[in-house]
């Protein structure tokens, strides 16, 4: 395995209460590593502290424990080297297409030519397949076109690391597919170390190498670590036909619906969350679940093995 490119460490994130009432902890004990090329997905309810993660690792935001490396390096504020989509598009309505992916490639190379900046982005556009709609506004362009001049614009500036706040809630089902396969078709070329948030488990198993199950807030933290044993080269029109597709899926729902509750509020939760994962095989998956504390939490984590 390539070495860790992130490595999150203890995080967690409180906020004051209103009127003194004491502090609300978001998620706490927060562990885990991300290698280089890897793409990882996080998965829980909304309330758990998800976006507030991601923008941590963005720089946007700080924790109340722990720390965030990226490269070796703790993140201390927001940088090039980690590039942010939004769920929005979050374009300069008043550029061009062009002209918003320029901006950034001029922002990262300052001492580069205007007809060098214009190159560079024109590539990135072509890349996601915009290249006869780059003089157009944002008005313009479908939700769609628009998400795609933001991942070119994250792109072009060749980050280390590629943060995803669910970037295709927002869009139709057909535009959201489309989009998903223009990811998996560029990570196959570029490699991209990428963590991305999600709701949407057949996009988690069509992107992801890893996927990370966080339990439902306050006091969230990450349950699982579900390892994606689709082959990497997989289609989505073709992974429900693999015999891991189903006990994959049946145990990440099983996990939304059920035990991200069950687990809720810390229940469970080891005394040394660092401490090797167990190992226990699904179907095919490899399923990493946190050691448990004692009989109880032991019970409380315990895994239903789907039957055929």
């Amino acid at each position: 395995m390539p070495p860790a490119l992130i490595k999150v460490e203890g995080l967690a994130r409180r906020f004051p209460e209103p009127r003194g009432r004491g502090t609300l902890t978001v998620f706490e004990k927060i562990w885990f590593d991300v290698a280089e090329g890897e793409f990882v997905c996080i998965i829980g309810h909304s309330g758990c502290g998800k976006s507030t993660i991601l923008n941590i690792l963005a720089g946007l935001d700080e924790p109340s424990e722990g720390v965030v490396i990226v490269n070796g390096q703790q993140v201390q504020g927001p940088s090039l080297d980690r590039a942010v989509i939004f769920q929005g598009h979050a374009l300069m309505p008043w550029l061009s297409a062009l002209a918003n992916v320029e901006l950034a490639v001029s922002s990262r190379h300052r001492d580069w030519s205007s007809a060098e900046v214009r190159a560079h982005a024109e590539r990135y556009l072509d890349l996601v397949h915009l290249a006869d709609a780059r003089f157009k506004k944002p008005s313009q362009l479908s939700g769609g076109m628009r998400q795609r001049v933001g991942i070119a614009r994250a792109l072009a500036i060749e980050p280390k690391v590629m943060l995803m706040d669910e970037p295709f809630s927002a869009l139709d089902a057909l535009t959201r597919g489309s989009l998903q396969d223009e990811v998996v078709a560029i990570r196959s070329r570029s490699r991209q170390t990428t963590f991305m948030i999600t709701h949407d488990i057949d996009e988690a198993l069509l992107l992801a190498d890893r996927i990370l199950l966080m339990t439902n807030g306050p006091s969230a933290r990450i349950a699982e670590i579900v390892e994606n044993t689709l082959p990497t080269d997989r289609v989505r029109s073709e992974m429900h036909k693999h015999p891991n597709y189903y006990p994959l899926r049946n145990h990440l729902l099983d996990f939304l619906v059920v035990r991200s509750r069950e687990l809720a509020g810390g229940v469970g939760a080891p005394d040394d969350p660092r401490q090797v994962p167990v190992h226990r095989p699904v179907a095919g998956a490899m399923i990493h679940a946190l050691p448990s504390r004692d009989e109880k939490s032991a019970e409380a984590l315990r895994l239903a093995v789907p039957t055929r």
